[in-house]
C-alpha cells in the first residue's frame, strides 16, 4: 500500500469516528453552530493537550469553528490514534503527536504546541502549563489562560499557585459539577471497564477487586465493578472517604492486606507508588494491575520491572512480569491510562458535558481577559447550570423552578 493511500484511509477512519461521536454530542453540536455565526476566537491559537481520539478531535473542530488556530498534541502517547490525528490535519490544524510517542517525540510535540505561542491553553494533566513557565517564560505574555481537565492538573496548578509560580489564570473545568460528578464517575466507571474486559476477555463477577482511591473516578470504577458481580475492595489514605467506601457497602482495608487477595487492582488516586513492590511480592498468580489516574506512576512498574526474573506479551497490551516467588503478575496498558490506552475513553454522551464545559470556559477567558485577577478560577456557576439544563433539554427532561416566593423565602438575589 502506498503512503498516499495509507492517508486516505487514515484519514476517511479518522472522519467516521468523528462523525460518530459528533452525533452524539448535542451539546457540542450547539456551541458549534454558535461559534460559526460568531467566531469568538477570531484571531486566537489555542494550545490543546488531551488525549487525542475521536471527542477530543469534535472540541478541537468546535474551536476551530468559532475561529481559533490550533495547534494540537496528545496527553499521552499510548492515547494517540492516528487516524483521528490524520483527520485533525486534514482539517487545516497543526498536530503534533502520534501513537507510541518515545518520551523524547512526546516532550518535543508538547514543545512543538507551546512555541507556537498560545494564546489560550487548554491541558489535561498539567503538562502544557508545567512546560511554559519552566521553558519558556518569556511566551507567558501570549497567554490569555487556560483550562485544566482533570484533577491530576488540578493539584499541579494549587501546589503552583500556593508558591505563586502560577502567572495566568486556569479555569478549573474539574471541578465543574457537569464535570466531575458526571464525567469522573460514570464516565471513568464505564470506560476503565471497557478497557479491562476488551483487553483481558475475563470474568469480572466472583473476583475480588481492589480500587485504590475513592473520589468521583474511585467511586465509579467500584460501582461498575460491583454491577459486574465483583467484591469490591477500597484502600484509602482519607478517612473520611474510607467510612463513605465503607458505607457504601464495600469492603476497606489498606493495600498491603488487599494485595493478598486481590485478582483485579485499578488505581484511581493522581498519586506515586500507590502499588509497590511490597504489594508485588504477596500478589497471587495471575493477578491483573492497571491504573485509571492521570500518569503512570500509581503502579511503580519500574520497581516491578526491576524485581522480575522475566517478563514477556501476554496478550496485546498486557504485559507479565514473573517474580522470583513463581508468581506472575500482569499489567496492562504499561501502567498508563487503561481506559484510553487500551479503550476509547469515556462516552460520548458523557464527554458532551465535559468538552461543552471547556468550550464556554475558553469562551468566558476571551471574553473576560481585562477583568481576570486570580490565577485559579473556578467556571462560572451560570456556565454550569447553562450546560446542565442544555442537557435535560436534549434527554427531554423537564424540571421544575422556583417561584418568586420560593426564591425569596430561600434568600436568592434575583437573576
Amino acid at each position: 500500500m502506498s503512503s498516499e493511500i495509507r492517508d486516505i484511509n487514515l484519514f476517511e477512519s479518522g472522519e467516521r469516528k468523528i462523525n460518530w461521536v459528533k452525533s452524539n454530542m448535542p451539546l457540542l453540536n450547539g456551541i458549534e453552530q454558535e461559534f460559526i455565526h460568531t467566531k469568538p476566537f477570531e484571531g486566537i491559537r489555542i494550545a490543546l493537550s488531551i488525549h487525542l481520539e475521536a471527542k477530543t478531535a469534535y472540541l478541537c473542530r468546535v474551536l476551530q469553528s468559532g475561529g481559533a488556530q490550533m495547534f494540537v498534541t496528545g496527553s499521552n502517547p499510548l492515547s494517540t490514534q492516528d487516524d483521528i490525528a490524520a483527520a485533525l490535519v486534514k482539517s487545516g490544524m497543526n498536530v503534533y503527536a502520534w501513537h507510541n510517542a518515545s518520551e523524547d517525540e512526546y516532550n518535543r510535540h508538547i514543545k512543538s504546541v507551546i512555541e507556537a505561542e498560545p494564546n489560550i491553553i487548554i491541558d489535561d494533566g498539567g503538562d502544557l502549563v508545567n512546560l511554559i513557565h519552566n521553558e519558556y517564560p518569556h511566551l507567558i505574555k501570549n497567554v490569555i489562560g487556560g483550562c485544566e481537565e482533570t484533577t491530576t492538573g488540578i493539584l499541579r496548578l494549587i501546589a503552583m499557585n500556593n508558591k505563586n509560580e502560577l502567572k495566568f489564570p486556569m479555569v478549573l473545568v474539574n471541578d465543574a459539577d457537569c464535570k466531575h460528578l458526571f464525567d469522573n464517575r460514570y464516565g471513568t466507571g464505564q470506560s476503565v471497564w471497557d478497557g479491562i474486559n476488551r483487553t483481558t476477555n475475563l470474568i469480572v463477577a466472583g473476583k475480588n477487586v481492589v480500587v485504590a482511591g475513592y473520589g468521583w473516578c474511585g467511586k465509579g470504577v467500584a460501582m461498575r465493578a460491583k454491577g459486574l458481580g465483583a467484591c469490591v475492595i477500597v484502600t484509602e489514605v482519607d478517612p473520611i472517604k474510607a467510612i463513605e467506601a465503607y458505607m457504601d457497602g464495600f469492603k476497606v482495608m489498606k493495600m498491603e492486606d488487599a494485595a493478598k487477595i486481590g485478582d483485579f487492582f485499578v488505581t484511581v488516586t493522581g498519586c506515586c507508588g500507590v502499588i509497590d513492590e511490597k504489594s508485588f511480592v504477596n500478589m497471587k498468580n495471575g493477578a491483573i494491575l492497571c491504573n485509571a489516574g492521570h500518569f503512570d506512576v500509581e503502579v511503580d512498574v519500574a520497581k516491578l520491572r526491576e524485581i522480575a526474573i522475566d517478563s514477556y506479551e501476554a496478550r496485546n497490551n498486557i504485559t507479565a512480569y514473573k517474580l522470583e516467588n513463581g508468581n506472575v503478575i500482569n499489567v496492562i496498558a504499561q501502567g498508563r491510562l487503561v481506559n484510553l490506552a487500551a479503550g476509547d475513553g469515556h462516552p460520548a454522551e458523557i464527554m458532551d458535558m465535559s468538552f461543552a464545559i471547556q468550550a464556554l470556559s475558553a469562551l468566558y477567558l476571551v471574553q473576560n481577559k481585562d477583568k481576570l485577577n486570580d490565577m485559579i478560577i473556578k467556571v462560572p456557576k451560570s456556565v454550569d447550570n447553562e450546560v446542565a439544563r442544555k442537557k435535560l433539554l436534549y434527554l427531554g427532561i423537564t424540571i421544575d423552578s422556583l417561584s418568586n416566593e420560593q426564591r425569596e423565602y430561600l434568600g436568592y438575589s434575583e437573576e
